[in-house]
């Protein structure tokens, strides 16, 4: 079994910024990620722009070059590949946390590959790999999806775009410039006030216009083959359709959370207990980091607000371990 000081779980931009300030400090590290490098960004639209400046992107000191004030996906890959190459990070992809379980000495993780003996343990999986679902009969035949990559399978096709938010806008919008015939069914009366403000309005106007047709306070009911039904305030509505997209959103892999006993908040968000200053979570030596700390509330935390996450975590572990080792001299 492997022995570590600082066990890192997921490889995104925050879990990369905790190898970067393990490495400093000279700790026994290691990043383990089930998917590629930055798994979540990989998993993003292909033309996606991101809502930060690159400058709020950046880590560790080097700069992040992007042509527009604002990255795109491609730009953000190659940015952090850069960052995992530069600090020479040591990094195990395609390699899934299986188990966890809590020892005097700290913790025990059980991988698809390995199994690893760690005093700190971090967490830092993000929410994008388990989307939110609709939980209506048909959601998972073939043609239903809550990823979404480019828009020419849906060139001509019939399709529904669930969700009114900034992912479910731009599908609808890229897909129907390309040719689909979009409908967007939005469980709230309008779409999301938030979305990013140079596409708001085309979307409100495409659907003024009739161009995407729109269906608000409205939800699925039912998906069929070759149909969609709808709840809808004028009562049912059945759709000829092809494709359904949910971008209904995603959730942190509470899973993890739950094998080692940290508390979530009782309301709505699910949030983890975790300290503000140190980030180290209800279960002593078990840090969070980035995204996941918002549970379900996956509005306030992002990459550009919670890379200071790393160094809270890197030095509360060197602190208490100059403490330990001052006590055992």
């Amino acid at each position: 079994m492997k022995k570590l000081e600082v066990l890192i779980v997921g490889a995104g931009p925050i879990g990369l910024a905790c190898g970067i300030e393990a490495k400093k400090h000279n700790l026994s590290y290691l990043i383990i990620e089930k998917g590629v490098l930055t798994n979540s960004i990989y998993n993003y639209p292909v033309n996606m722009t991101f809502f930060s400046t690159s400058e709020k992107l950046e880590m560790g000191g080097i700069p992040f070059m992007s042509i527009a004030n604002k990255p795109t996906r491609p730009e953000a890959l190659e940015y952090y590949r850069r960052i995992a190459k530069h600090y020479q990070l040591k990094i195990n992809l395609y390699e899934e946390v299986l188990n966890l379980e809590k020892t005097e000495g700290g913790f025990v993780v059980k991988t698809s590959k390995e199994s690893y003996e760690t005093e700190k343990l971090v967490l830092a999986t993000g929410f994008y790999d388990l989307p939110n679902e609709m939980n209506v009969p048909g959601e998972h035949l073939p043609k239903v999806t809550h990823y979404y990559k480019e828009p020419w399978p849906y060139i001509g096709q019939k399709i529904i775009v669930v969700g009114g938010g900034n992912s479910a806008v731009d599908v609808a919008l890229e897909t129907w410039r390309k040719g689909a015939e979009v409908t967007m069914v939005v469980m709230k009366p309008q779409i999301d006030q938030t979305v990013k403000y140079w596409v708001l309005p085309d979307i409100e106007n495409r659907i003024k216009e009739g161009s995407i047709k729109g269906y608000f306070n409205s939800t699925i009911k039912e998906i069929k083959e070759k149909e969609v039904i709808l709840d809808t305030p004028d009562g049912e509505v059945t759709l000829e359709n092809d494709f359904v997209l949910a971008m209904t959103g995603y959730k942190p892999n509470f899973t993890l959370l739950d094998q080692l006993g940290v508390e979530l908040s009782l309301d709505e968000k699910r949030q983890p207990c975790f300290d503000d200053a140190s980030q180290e979570s209800n279960v002593p030596g078990l840090y969070l980091a980035g995204v996941v700390c918002g549970g379900l509330n996956t509005r306030e935390f992002f990459i550009e607000n919670t890379i200071v996450h790393a160094r809270s975590i890197v030095e509360d572990i060197v602190r208490k371990k100059s403490s330990f080792e001052k006590v055992e001299k």
